[in-house]
């Protein structure tokens, strides 16, 4: 009774998915269990990537023939080539920029701003930018050129707000 007057129905009994793997399917995902309409879903849209990309490619344009493809849903083996074709040179263009950045990154051997002794892994990082040795660590072995008393101030002031009361009227 209270079924009919909202308008669903449960279905009689439930609808295995469709490319049984074993769990039910439901009719808002065309009878599949909702991994398998995620896959299906996931595949379409990398159809269509690959028919408007090879499609760009070779026409220069987009046309309907990418589209009649994807309808179909048959993809050739060539499309599926020249997609990892295309994967590839892009991964090695991005490895060939990676080298170059990483080549950049590498200096001389950490040493201490103050006495520059090496101080490899266990140097330590002040907040004026500079590199330390632990005899050299304190701002006030170093002659620290951060300003911590104003960082202080605005850190205090930041976590405690003026708090005014509002005035009460005396009877």
């Amino acid at each position: 009774m209270e079924h009919d007057e909202t308008g669903c129905q449960n279905p009689e009994r439930p609808i295995l998915c469709i490319n049984n793997c074993g769990f039910f399917g439901s009719l808002a995902t065309m009878n599949m269990c909702s991994k398998c309409h995620k896959d299906h879903i996931l595949k379409q849209e990398q159809a269509k990537l690959v028919a408007s990309s090879i499609d760009n490619a070779v026409n220069g344009a987009g046309s309907s023939s990418s589209n009649e493809l994807i309808a179909s849903g048959n993809v050739n083996i060539a499309v599926a080539s020249a997609e990892r074709e295309a994967i590839g040179a892009q991964a090695s263009d991005d490895l060939g920029m990676n080298i170059g950045i990483k080549g950049k990154e590498k200096e001389g051997p950490n040493r201490c701003s103050a006495c520059k002794k090496r101080v490899g892994l266990t140097g330590f990082n002040c907040r004026c930018g500079n590199l330390f040795c632990a005899a050299h660590r304190y701002s006030d072995k170093h002659n620290c050129t951060y300003d911590y008393h104003t960082e202080a101030r605005d850190a205090i002031a930041k976590s405690n707000p003026v708090v005014k009361a509002e005035k009460l009227d005396k009877i």
